[in-house]
């Protein structure tokens, strides 16, 4: 009967693991299938757009950026550029010293990260629409105008783009990057198609200026913003002709690092947020839950389902065959692994990845704070340096 008990508890707990990736985009498909058509009204496409950009030691792809920027500047009219550099270390803001008659330029003596940045260059900008990117993505030509399009719904604050991965064959840390990034565009594309999208990515986004609220340093901004957005009773849309374009990280140590950056400033935006998200209709809610909060500890509910079924195991078969079945497992995916066996990889870097995300939640706990970040050798991962804090924010 007990290891009936665990088998069940252990199914049930790989079933949260796979419900932000499995089940839950398969209740955006029937939630999408029972939705009323709903009439929406339009307004004019918005008058103009600001383009925001932090850049740190980004000497290698600053100047394509700042071209990219103009190009699109070029074919759609009214385009504010700005640029804030965060003390950078390298040619960075030599580099952009030749831009300076077309674009606005901020370069800070000291190290203070992106999100000040950001708020930095909104207070500078005066256009109706902020358009959010990364010094290291490339935006597709009719980007601006995709976004404009999904502006003329007046219940639309934000937008997301579309990112698409130039390098998904590099490495297989890279192919299983640009695997997970296609499922969470097509779970982003099914919320929009909802209702709206539960945040928006980093590469390329918009608000309305109208409802950016500063973001405080240590936070990430892209969904702190979008968020705040969703719970002010906006909506959060995805365009899918807004590509962006970016190269993934190639190495597994440096996507590791990245996640639990990630995961610590998202995990501290939600307890930040958590009393107004509460707060969301109980589909919106329902997303929010299923696409963020439970993602955060899929790597727990797979430990604990793996500890049911070792527990069953040696109930049934006795203690030391249960380890010496679990040593020859953990050797067989080791000597896989080594041998270069594709699939083996992948599972091992979806699993690497999960991990760091997880650990980023507990460190959120702990109390640190990411602020600042040097660029990595891999395609600019992200090699952080860390402001622990000594007070733990209470979760309310």
């Amino acid at each position: 009967m007990a290891g009936e008990i665990l088998l069940a508890v252990s199914a049930l707990l790989l079933l949260l693991a796979a419900h932000p990736f499995v089940t839950y985009p398969l209740s955006l498909r029937l939630l999408r299938r029972s939705r009323p058509a709903e009439e929406t009204t339009e307004e004019a496409a918005p008058a103009g757009f600001a383009i925001c950009v932090c850049a740190y030691n980004e000497e290698a792809v600053i100047e394509r950026k700042v071209e990219n920027m103009l190009d699109l500047r070029r074919r759609y009219g009214a385009l504010e550029i700005l640029v804030y550099v965060d003390a950078a270390t390298d040619r960075t803001a030599q580099l952009l010293e030749r831009f300076r008659g077309e674009i606005t330029v901020i370069v800070s003596p000291r190290r203070f990260g992106k999100t000040h940045g950001m708020n930095l260059l909104v207070e500078r900008a005066t256009a109706p629409i902020i358009v959010f990117t990364d010094a290291n993505v490339m935006v597709g030509e009719d980007s601006l105008a995709a976004l404009g399009d999904a502006f003329r719904d007046p219940d639309v604050g934000c937008v997301c783009g579309h990112l698409v991965y130039t390098n998904a064959a590099g490495t297989p840390t890279a192919s299983v990057g640009s695997i997970y990034w296609r499922l969470e565009e097509q779970i982003k594309r099914l919320e929009s198609e909802e209702g709206a999208a539960m945040g928006a990515d980093g590469s390329l986004f918009a608000v309305r200026r109208h409802l950016h609220r500063p973001v405080p340093p240590n936070l990430i901004d892209d969904m702190y913003l979008s968020l705040s957005v969703l719970c002010d009773g906006f909506r959060v849309v995805r365009a899918e002709q807004a590509v962006a374009y970016e190269e993934s990280v190639t190495v597994s140590g440096e996507e590791f690092r990245r996640k639990i950056r990630i995961a610590c400033q998202a995990f501290n935006v939600h307890r930040l947020l958590w009393p107004r998200l509460r707060g969301l209709p109980p589909l919106s809610l329902y997303k929010y839950v299923s696409h963020r909060l439970i993602r955060w500890f899929s790597i727990y509910f797979i430990a604990l389902a793996g500890l049911a079924w070792f527990a069953v195991l040696g109930a049934f078969a006795g203690w030391t065959e249960a380890v010496l079945a679990l040593t020859a497992a953990i050797g067989a995916v080791t000597l896989a692994h080594r041998l270069g066996v594709g699939r083996v990889r992948q599972a091992c870097d979806i699993l690497l990845a999960m991990t760091g995300v997880g650990i980023g939640v507990i460190r959120s706990w702990r109390g640190d704070r990411f602020t600042v970040w040097n660029p990595a050798g891999s395609v600019r991962a992200a090699r952080t340096i860390v402001e622990s804090q000594p007070q733990r924010p209470a979760m309310r």
